[in-house]
């Protein structure tokens, strides 16, 4: 299993594991054991949640639908169950189990009720060789443009990882935020996702970029036939594998992207091994074989590799500290864009201090504007020769009355 996502149940006096859900076309996220010996845990199918109580002996005891929430943590206490979840409408909030619903304890955030929402769904669709792949899409607020909208594909790290049809905006995902400035933003599970199986997640493995990032190609085609992506502004961002996805789509996938957001990702699958925590991940869940085992394959899947096609303005941001991709993957298709392609545009931003993904809020906050505002200067208008935009963006920070004095 490329990740955790099987429950298994241990004999302790044996030793011996046995799976509870494998095979299954979904991940167990969490579980916990009550004190009546009742096993609880989440479980994604797919872009939904449900949770499911299994009895002592492995077998499933029943199932409560967490209907349009997302459940990610569950807590148990005596007879009680309490859950973290999300969903379209807000962040994770607090829920307690009462029969077979939930009830909510906490409100962190009740000015999201004044806010106009994108509307936002699961959809499915067919990828060019019949795989049927499934995505979250946030429409723009107001709904599609004539003729089709500008277009974020949000891809998420991993592979093995998902979405779920929950809360999707944060620092490094335009989500709501990029729906209230009119782009429409969808989120591919492609091939490598978890909560579809196992089967679907080993999909990917040893064919790097396909059909990955064919899938991410394949979900445009799609929005721009359903009328609501526009096939000339359609843009690409994501971090770590979704970086990888971002670069691969400026370079290998110009034509298809007219601005991308990389976000430390890779460039290089060669010195990647050389440089990363996770040489052996990267064969045992990825690659399924060594460089030196064929070095031109790995460059045939690397990204500066396919830079004499670079025609995408890409912003490239990266933690400086970062161990598991290391910031020279960044600095190599920069270089290599600057040298082989100067009339493209390109940026690259380093966060001081900064891990594999930034942690301090000024460095997440400076991320958000600087992605926006790329997007705004080459998605939305369809220029992929516009002015760099500053260097600098505009904090738009208020004060309060006191530090004015």
């Amino acid at each position: 299993d490329p990740a955790d996502t099987t429950l298994h149940l241990v004999d302790v006096a044996t030793g011996t594991y046995r799976a509870l859900n494998a095979g299954a076309a979904e991940a167990a996220t969490d579980a916990e054991w009550m004190t009546d010996g009742t096993l609880v845990a989440i479980i994604h199918k797919g872009a939904q949640t449900l949770l499911r109580m299994y009895n002592g002996d492995g077998s499933v005891k029943g199932e409560i639908d967490a209907g349009a929430l997302i459940l990610t943590d569950v807590e148990t206490g005596g007879d009680k169950i309490f859950v973290e979840a999300n969903s379209p409408a807000h962040p994770g909030e607090i829920f307690a189990l009462d029969g077979n619903s939930f009830t909510r304890w906490t409100s962190h955030n009740p000015w999201l009720s004044e806010i106009d929402f994108g509307t936002q769904r699961t959809i499915t669709y067919t990828a060019r060789d019949g795989q049927q792949v499934e995505g979250i899409l946030i429409e723009p607020v107001g709904g599609p443009a004539k003729g089709g909208s500008p277009t974020i594909m949000m891809v998420h790290g991993g592979p093995e990882a998902h979405y779920s049809n929950g809360w999707l905006t944060a620092y490094s995902m335009p989500g709501q935020v990029g729906a209230g400035k009119g782009y429409a933003v969808f989120h591919p599970n492609y091939r490598g996702s978890t909560a579809y199986g196992t089967a679907f997640s080993k999909q990917h493995q040893g064919n790097y970029t396909d059909p990955e990032f064919t899938d991410i190609v394949d979900a445009k085609r799609h929005l721009v036939k359903a009328g609501i992506t526009d096939a000339k502004r359609t843009g690409i961002t994501g971090g770590s594998y979704g970086g990888y996805a971002s670069a691969w789509g400026a370079t290998h996938d110009s034509a298809e992207y007219v601005a991308a957001v990389m976000f430390v990702g890779i460039s290089n699958q060669i010195s990647k091994f050389g440089t990363t925590d996770i040489p052996y991940e990267m064969y045992n869940v990825h690659s399924r074989k060594w460089p030196w085992d064929d070095w031109q394959a790995m460059l045939d899947v690397s990204p500066i590799y396919h830079v004499d096609k670079a025609e995408t303005p890409i912003l490239i941001m990266h933690g400086q500290e970062d161990t598991r991709v290391d910031p020279s993957q960044s600095y190599e298709l920069y270089r290599s864009i600057k040298v082989r392609k100067p009339d493209t545009p390109v940026r690259m931003v380093l966060y001081p201090g900064e891990p594999h993904g930034n942690r301090r809020a000024a460095s997440r906050y400076d991320y958000n504007l600087r992605m926006l505002r790329w997007f705004d200067t080459y998605l939305k208008t369809g220029n992929r020769k516009a002015p760099l935009p500053s260097a600098r963006p505009e904090l738009k920070i208020e004060k309060d009355d006191e530090s004015k004095d």
